[in-house]
């Protein structure tokens, strides 16, 4: 039992990192009575337009955290983003604070590296083929030793930042570069995967709770430059690769623990599932169960977190999103095309209210629900469509 937000008794969660899906979590947990924090690296992120109160930090500097934390005393701690300084959060919960799903969580799926070794060496399950490179001669011969095409990526990083098809011997400088422009903590290591070839790639939303662990539907979605552009529900696939899929997102986070959501990210290839990575979080692609399910991504993270019972996860239709992204950086733009975009039968849009737009950066999502998925896809593509950016300087 807990009291009303702000009356001293309340039960507090502090979510550090304010963006889209933040804002859904708070206010999800707004609906259960919860006293919400949002913390941030910017002033005015979404989930601050919704929370009780917010503070802006710099996320990767462990005394502000710490500064923060203690002085807010919250019950709940609840990373929403990778680039946080994560040890602070483990020495914290060596201290009696509660990090969801666990510090430990956070930190090793921030790191590709550490999430990479504990699935393939630790729990054996399929992965790409990889290797490690601390500089650009490292990397050559890295690449040399997986073979081309191949995928290198920094090994801190988020929203696919810094990731690029290396298709050829001649691309490895480039690939190094951006891989330094894009990743987070000022670190110079990155990971060179093997091109799986796939026929799809699938996000498998996977609870753990006081209910035991359990799955919803399986997410299709598409990316480009390691960013989500699409994503729909149910995704169709053979009861031998749902078992498979399941026993791999199961392994994973039996080992990071705790409770709360996880972001499976899996490859289907014709003969095998494999492990991608993983988010101890909401995931983007995940957005369309506010359309699909009966219990959105969100509300299952907040229920599982809470301690509270999930008997079951309801698919009630098929459905899909579709992102709306900019195409520069402007602090003066306006989001237009609503009347035309809410006119479109069974369809919904999340406009985020980020105060900046940057290049790719997401600003809203359509959602659609159809009795069939190529049908909400091409519904939630016809919303969004209608959604435009405008600029005013």
């Amino acid at each position: 039992m807990y009291g009303a937000p702000l009356s001293g008794q309340a039960k507090k969660m502090m979510l550090l990192g304010s963006g889209e899906l933040g804002k859904e979590v708070i206010i999800e947990a707004q609906r259960l009575g919860v006293e919400t924090i949002a913390v941030d690296r910017y002033a005015s992120a979404p989930a601050m337009q919704v929370a009780h109160r917010s503070y802006v930090i710099h996320m990767l500097d462990g005394e502000e955290l710490r500064r923060i934390i203690e002085q807010e005393r919250p019950d709940l701690i609840v990373p929403e983003i990778e680039a946080i300084a994560t040890q602070t959060l483990v020495e914290l919960e060596r201290e009696g604070y509660r990090v969801v799903p666990t510090a430990n969580a956070a930190r090793l799926t921030m790191d590709r590296e550490g999430i990479r070794r504990l699935a393939s060496e630790t729990l054996g399950l399929p992965t790409a083929k990889y290797a490690f490179a601390d500089s650009l001669e490292e990397l050559k011969a890295a690449v040399a030793e997986i073979g081309t095409p191949c995928v290198i990526k920094p090994i801190m990083s988020s929203s696919g930042k810094g990731q690029s098809v290396c298709r050829t011997p001649d691309d490895v400088e480039h690939s190094w570069n951006y891989a330094m422009e894009g990743g987070r903590a000022k670190m110079t290591r990155v990971i060179v995967e093997e091109f799986i070839r796939f026929d799809s790639e699938i996000t498998l939303l996977t609870v753990r709770s006081v209910s035991g662990t359990t799955y919803c539907a399986p997410i299709g979605h598409i990316q480009k430059d390691g960013d989500y552009i699409e994503s729909w529900q149910p995704h169709d696939m053979s009861e031998a690769q749902i078992r498979e899929a399941e026993h791999i997102a199961g392994a994973i986070t039996e080992a990071l623990g705790g409770t709360g959501i996880y972001g499976v990210e899996l490859f289907l290839a014709p003969d095998k599932v494999y492990f991608s990575e993983v988010s101890p979080r909401p995931h983007d692609t995940g957005m369309v169960t506010m359309a699909t399910q009966d219990l959105s991504e969100f509300a299952l993270h907040v229920r599982a977190i809470l301690g509270f019972p999930i008997p079951s996860i309801r698919l009630l239709t098929p459905g899909a999103s579709y992102t709306l992204k900019a195409d520069r950086e402007s602090a003066k733009f306006r989001i237009g095309g609503l009347e035309e975009a809410l006119a479109v039968p069974n369809s919904q849009v999340r406009v985020f209210g980020k105060p900046e737009t940057k290049v790719g950066r997401r600003m809203a999502v359509a959602l659609s629900s159809s009795d069939d998925v190529e049908q909400a896809r091409k519904q939630a593509k016809e919303v969004a469509s209608c959604l435009r950016i405008e600029y005013t300087e």
